[in-house]
């Protein structure tokens, strides 16, 4: 999740699919075979924050009954779509902002809502703990439906919590989000501790013990390098791309792809458009500091949209393509192999998308383009699933040797 301050730009607007351009229609054959190996594997998504849309939903706060994913929804995602963007897996991001309170209420807030909306569609949605549930979904035809934390604020210092969160069906807990805890550094901010404190360390241990994916998706250079010292297990990162191809603290460096060789982890792919184009970015970057500038004593919410409404006026963003982001696939395949690389869109959490990559149902646009550059169906089928379920299966196998050595 990436909320930018002011950008609320929407690239390639929303349409249904049978207002893509003509090619992406039935005649374009890459398209057609994207589809169907879609069917034939798991495509695993490692982000989207749906339930913070639902949870913001300015009609229905909190309210997954009104928030119908069987009927046209305000977000990017719905069942619809779900299924014909060949989703086999999805990662629920049950975030909580770093800058807020109550973090731990608010957590378990999210975790309620994220059960009840897999709970609300059971012939669409499964809950999955394991990579054999998710094998056991796609068998029953129903979208596999795992949950991620995002920022260890969350677990409030305490590898007790950080159990309990396990227990409810976090999977996964990204080290940071866009503020520092006491024991790591956020990509967002200078960094306070140098990575990850002694503490820190005894947080990935904890996960490693549980079967808790370590994802460093926000988290700084310097805690990148300390959770790949540490981990016992594979890592992931949810949701970020390539910093050689798109130069932002949020991607990652080729220096820790290499390490992912050595690893066994996996960068899930985001299509958030400021963090796969550097134009956009660039961009970006000038907006939100004239921004900040400008509204450093503006307390009046009228007068920061308004000034904000200005500088998008000033500041308009290029548009962007999927071919970009088969660009930090390749690059991550090029750098750390096929097998260290698969998709986490972060759709619900951005409006900054390529065109035609803007919402769930577009996922076989992107596959179309890798085809088209040689991609094989052995390493398509990796790229979609099959390295997070590796990941998640040596993770699995690391908690039992773990337990059963120290329990």
């Amino acid at each position: 999740m990436t909320r930018s301050l002011v950008c609320a730009f929407i690239i390639g607007s929303l349409l249904p699919l049978s207002a893509l351009p003509a090619t992406t229609g039935k005649q374009d054959p890459a398209l057609e075979h994207a589809r169907k190996l879609l069917k034939e594997t798991i495509l695993i998504d490692g982000h989207n924050d749906l339930p913070w849309e639902i949870r913001t939903n300015p009609e229905f706060p909190q309210d997954v009954k009104h928030y119908d994913l069987r009927g046209k929804v305000p977000g990017q995602t719905d069942l619809a779509r779900l299924a014909a963007g060949g989703i086999g897996a999805q990662f629920w991001s049950v975030y909580v902002p770093g800058e807020s309170t109550d973090w731990a209420r608010t957590q378990l807030e999210q975790l309620d809502i994220a059960r009840r909306m897999v709970a609300r569609y059971p012939d669409a949605l499964q809950f999955a703990g394991s990579a054999a549930d998710i094998r056991a979904a796609k068998r029953a035809g129903k979208i596999a439906s795992l949950f991620g934390m995002e920022g260890g604020h969350v677990i409030e210092n305490s590898l007790g919590v950080l159990r309990m969160y396990y227990a409810l069906g976090a999977r996964y807990l990204t080290l940071t989000h866009n503020v520092h805890t006491d024991w790591a550094d956020s990509a967002a901010l200078p960094p306070v501790h140098g990575g990850l404190t002694p503490f820190g360390e005894s947080v990935v241990h904890e996960m490693n013990r549980l079967g808790m994916l370590v994802d460093l998706s926000h988290v700084s250079d310097g805690t990148m390098d300390d959770a790949l010292r540490v981990s016992k297990a594979p890592v992931i990162f949810s949701h970020s791309s390539a910093r050689a191809i798109c130069d932002v603290p949020r991607n990652v460096p080729d220096d820790i792809l290499r390490r992912l060789r050595d690893n066994g982890g996996v960068v899930m792919v985001t299509f958030v458009a400021s963090f796969i184009d550097p134009a956009i970015a660039r961009v970006e970057k000038t907006l939100n500091e004239e921004f900040k500038a400008r509204t450093a004593n503006v307390t009046n919410e009228a007068e920061r949209t308004r000034i904000a409404d200005e500088l998008r006026a000033k500041y308009p963003l290029p548009k962007t393509t999927v071919a970009k982001v088969a660009d930090h696939i390749d690059h991550i395949r090029k750098v750390a192999g096929v097998e260290h690389v698969g998709i986490g869109g972060d759709f619900d959490g951005n409006d900054l998308w390529p065109e035609n990559l803007q919402d769930v149902s577009t996922y076989p646009n992107l596959f179309a383009e890798l085809i088209r550059r040689g991609w094989t169906d052995r390493e398509l089928k990796m790229l979609a699933g099959e390295n997070l379920l590796r990941v998640f299966e040596q993770a699995e196998k690391v908690a039992k040797e773990l337990q059963r050595l120290e329990d």
